[in-house]
């Protein structure tokens, strides 16, 4: 893993930023895949990003995009759908097509083949190039809940309880939240060609803590990460306050800076 530790989500936006404008200048004329996912932890990056394309030409014309998750049971249009967040906060305000922004069908009449066609879907694409993740307090990521096959593929989950009370602050209470969910599964996600995970916040700090320094379990499953090639993780100070060696990571990220790679060299 790449590790990160910043002052605040405004500069850990800039490396997420970075991480998401190298890929789509390697993808060239082809466009990127990029999975994106929502939730208040992508949010500084998506301002970032939608700067970069209104400031510095930074374009997603030729790119396609996949959500994490969506609720079950909530149509595209309603104001709490994914469906909805992820225009609102990031793609309609860039320039890549709508129809090219496809996230899982929440109100489908069988939810469980629609989480087959979705997987499909993504396969089709030729996979994704680089995913954004969020991490819950619980150590979840996407709807991927403790216990979850580390293989697990797209489904319909029910969400735990400390989840829906996270979540419970976008809704008018607690009882309206949904409480199963379209996701992507740990096996789905895993295979990206390029992960990026950004936390902030004390909240997040076991959780970010076991990401990196624990051991691969379902009881925490972001720690499947561990077993993918390309992953960055970019968190706030709060959100490394229970890092063992987060004065090794520091180091390890100020001697990458004052030595860069010449590949002419390699």
């Amino acid at each position: 893993m790449e590790i990160h530790i910043v002052a605040d989500a405004e500069a850990g936006a800039q490396v997420v930023a970075d991480t998401f404008a190298r890929t789509l200048q390697e993808a060239g004329p082809s466009g990127a895949v990029l999975g994106l996912a929502t939730g208040s932890s992508p949010v500084p990056t998506y301002t970032e990003l939608i700067r970069r394309h209104r400031e510095e030409g930074l374009s997603f014309a030729d790119s396609r995009a996949f959500l994490l998750d969506e609720y079950v049971g909530l149509p595209a249009g309603h104001d709490q759908s994914y469906h909805r967040f992820i225009r609102e906060n990031f793609t309609e305000q860039i320039d890549i097509d709508d129809a090219a922004v496809v996230s899982p069908n929440g109100a489908a009449a069988d939810p469980i083949a629609e989480a087959a066609s979705y997987d499909r879907r993504i396969a089709e694409a030729g996979g994704v190039d680089l995913q954004i993740l969020g991490i819950g307090s619980n150590g979840h990521i996407a709807f991927n809940e403790p216990g979850s096959s580390l293989n697990s593929r797209t489904r319909v989950v029910g969400l735990t309880r400390s989840t829906i009370t996270d979540n419970s602050r976008y809704f008018d209470s607690p009882v309206d939240v949904p409480v199963r969910a379209l996701s992507q599964g740990l096996g789905t996600i895993l295979e990206a060609r390029r992960i990026v995970l950004t936390a902030t916040g004390a909240s997040k700090a076991a959780a970010v803590a076991q990401l990196i320094e624990g051991a691969i379990s379902s009881r925490w499953p972001a720690t499947v990460l561990q077993l993918h090639p390309d992953v960055v993780v970019v968190v706030d100070e709060a959100a490394a306050a229970e890092l063992q060696l987060a004065d090794d990571y520091r180091y390890a990220r100020r001697l990458e800076i004052e030595n860069p790679l010449d590949v002419t060299q390699v």
